[in-house]
């Protein structure tokens, strides 16, 4: 296939300085141990980085505070401009349509078949289905699900499942997307279109962080890295050990 059908999806580039930044924060769960101390950083659009660090560092839970499913212990967050814990409930999910997840454990809809869970952000944004049935199926087919596109969630193994996360991830263009461990069930073969698929979709503007373990994907990408340890951020160079 020549070129990805996000190619083809609606233009949503964002222009500001900063499209992410994080302000002294730190995350505790309960009475536990902080989860994040004193993170700072900040993204600028149409940038690529990864997230590495050893399991417990922090990965998934630096994820969780930009998508907004868990709230800060201390700091500041802003996304696109906002700080997150001035937004208000009915604006919420109206900035979290901005961001593609590839969640872990998949997180698909099982009485929807595989083109509709890919289909599911562009029918939350209100397009009618004559309008993306073709880039849907194009996408599908580009992650390797052109003969599953119309099977339950359950009947689809693991690594299918992981790559139709990661399609209805990418199928609005977000501003950003965040992917968590997104090549953890797929071989090698696929673990590199994924890659391609996400560097084409940061080629066109969206800004893409991606949490992995996978050294062998970051150090071929090139790409900078935000290395977590202990819940402490440290910036590595792409690749280094």
């Amino acid at each position: 296939m020549g070129t990805s059908p996000l190619a083809r999806l609606s233009d949503k580039l964002f222009a500001a300085d900063d499209v992410l930044r994080f302000d002294n924060v730190s995350l505790t769960y309960g009475r536990r141990a902080e989860a994040l101390r004193g993170i700072s950083f900040a993204l600028k659009p149409g940038s690529f980085h990864f997230i590495t660090g050893a399991s417990g560092a922090g990965k998934s839970s630096l994820m969780k505070l930009i998508y907004m499913a868990v709230k800060p212990t201390a700091g500041k967050i802003e996304l696109f401009g906002h700080d997150v814990s001035k937004v208000s409930a009915g604006d919420l999910p109206f900035l979290r349509r901005r961001v593609g997840v590839v969640f872990q454990d998949f997180r698909l809809l099982d009485h929807l078949s595989a083109f509709d869970n890919a289909a599911v952000p562009l029918r939350i944004a209100g397009l009618k289905p004559e309008s993306y049935r073709n880039d849907v199926a194009e996408l599908l087919a580009w992650v390797g699900l052109k003969d599953r596109m119309h099977v339950l969630p359950p009947t689809l193994a693991g690594g299918e499942k992981q790559r139709l996360a990661i399609a209805r991830a990418v199928v609005g263009r977000p501003e950003i997307l965040l992917a968590d461990e997104p090549t953890g069930n797929l071989d090698a073969e696929m673990s590199e279109r994924i890659l391609k698929l996400f560097t084409q979709l940061n080629r066109l503007g969206t800004t893409v962080l991606i949490a992995t373990h996978d050294q062998t994907m970051v150090a071929r990408s090139g790409m900078p890295v935000l290395h977590l340890d202990a819940g402490h951020l440290i910036r590595r160079a792409a690749g280094e050990e």
